[in-house]
């Protein structure tokens, strides 16, 4: 028996979870507003979280993810490594870099070039083909649109031009047989989507508001939409705290009560911040939408809570980028190397497995597919490398390499059409082989 008391290379490395039932494997429910930076968190000026980072949070009131990230494992170094909402959504959802999944810039009309691969196994395939119920609700900004509007056939789904808003077919869904999604468009209180059937329902609600009711719909199986003898992967992409960020038509007005007041020095504390920018102003109604999102997290974690579905149940906040919000006095939100617009928060909670702490772990994009994969117990296979062993240090696994020869691990055959594809050997652990002191506040590069 191999006990591994080294650092592991993530890159090249497929990794399969071990001693986990189907029976017995979690859901996952995976939560990324767009456009969220890390330090839009209010715990980051709680003296615990503080001392882990040398820069200052916003002033924003997140109590329900406060309290979240006291029962969660906290990473301080996840970054969104293509800081653009496309290209993120395509690593996210294939664990392949941009030039492999097909998404290299953010989709439209007049980028043919930029949109998922429909031949590459995503996240909900695997999940999927692993006996899950997968839903997807929200925004999906991956597809290049095309004139397929379930509602005027031979047309964009909308007269824009270009068109930057898409409608999925059930063909492109990637193993999520539970939809109601959208393209992107930025208009927070009166969103649309199109569900399983590709009907599209028109909304007056701020968006994360309506989205949050249909995952709560969806827990609760109303309607029976979901199979109850499953386990469930359920994503929730939600547009804000994106722009239009203007006025409080762009904005929860609840939320913006907390901020109306304040003056921009009061809100803007980052160094770095320029609080002489036009785009200054737009702090307050970007500091509502935080609220907003936070707020609906809460009524999404008690509906777990009303379920009985917490202890089993893994629970993942993040975003696809950050924000600038006037720092280095740059208008872009976005697409640049500063840590305001990089830096995602990514927080994992799993009761009873998964210890509090605060990591610098460095997580990239691709890693975060297979790292979802492997605290659910599937295989592994993918370009980023599964760091979920992080997570839960004292789980069994299976390291295979690739190029080798296949062959069963765990007395089952990786059940992916990819993993078949991309041959190993193994080397076996039982739980309890990972250096203990991993087990603590301590990441694997701290350990080596």
């Amino acid at each position: 028996m191999l006990k591994i008391r080294i650092a592991i290379p993530f890159a090249g490395l497929a990794l399969t979870a071990c001693g986990q039932s189907e029976a017995g494997r979690p859901n996952v429910i995976y939560v990324f507003p767009d456009q969220y930076r890390n330090s839009s968190l209010g715990f980051w000026s709680d003296p615990e979280f503080a001392a882990e980072v040398g820069w200052k949070g916003d002033p924003v009131a997140t109590p329900n993810l406060d309290r979240f990230a006291r029962e969660a494992t906290v990473l301080t170094e996840a970054v969104s490594n293509f800081p653009v909402s496309s290209p993120h959504w395509g690593m996210l959802l294939s664990g392949m870099y941009p030039e492999r999944n097909g998404v290299v810039l953010n989709c439209m009309s007049e980028r043919p070039e930029s949109s998922l691969r429909e031949d590459v196994e995503c996240i909900g395939d695997v999940f999927s083909a692993a006996g899950y119920d997968c839903a997807y609700i929200g925004k999906l900004h991956a597809d290049f649109p095309t004139k397929n509007n379930p509602q005027r056939p031979g047309t964009y789904v909308s007269d824009a031009v270009p068109e930057w808003d898409a409608y999925t077919p059930p063909e492109r869904r990637h193993g999520f047989n539970y939809w109601y999604s959208y393209g992107t468009y930025d208009v927070h209180k009166h969103p649309h989507y199109w569900d399983t059937d590709g009907n599209r329902h028109d909304v007056d609600e701020w968006s994360p508001r309506h989205e949050v009711s249909k995952a709560i719909e969806y827990i609760e199986n109303k309607g029976g939409v979901r199979d109850p003898e499953k386990p469930f992967l359920m994503m929730i992409g939600m547009n804000p705290p994106h722009s239009p960020y203007a006025s409080t038509d762009d904005c929860d007005l609840e939320g913006y009560e907390r901020y109306k007041d304040k003056s921009l020095t009061e809100l803007l504390v980052r160094d770095n911040a320029d609080t002489t920018m036009a785009k200054a102003a737009a702090v307050r109604y970007y500091f509502a939408n935080v609220s907003g999102i936070d707020r609906e997290f809460g009524r999404l974690l008690a509906a777990l809570d009303r379920a009985g579905l917490t202890e089993n149940t893994i629970v993942v906040f993040a975003s696809d980028h950050g924000e600038t919000m006037t720092s280095h006095s740059t208008d872009d939100p976005k697409n640049s190397i500063w840590r305001e617009s990089l830096n995602i928060p990514f927080l994992v909670r799993y009761p009873g497995r998964v210890p509090h702490r605060v990591d610098d772990l460095l997580l990239s994009t691709p890693d975060i597919m297979p790292t979802l994969l492997g605290l659910a117990g599937l295989p592994i296979f993918t370009e980023g490398g599964g760091l979920w062993y992080v997570f839960k240090p004292s789980f069994g696994y299976i390291i295979g390499f690739w190029g080798a020869t296949t062959r069963p691990c765990c007395g089952r055959t990786p059940c992916s059409p990819n993993a078949r594809a991309l041959p190993f050997t193994c080397a076996t652990s039982t739980a309890g082989a990972m250096p203990t002191d991993w087990s603590a506040a301590s990441s694997p590069r701290r350990a080596a």
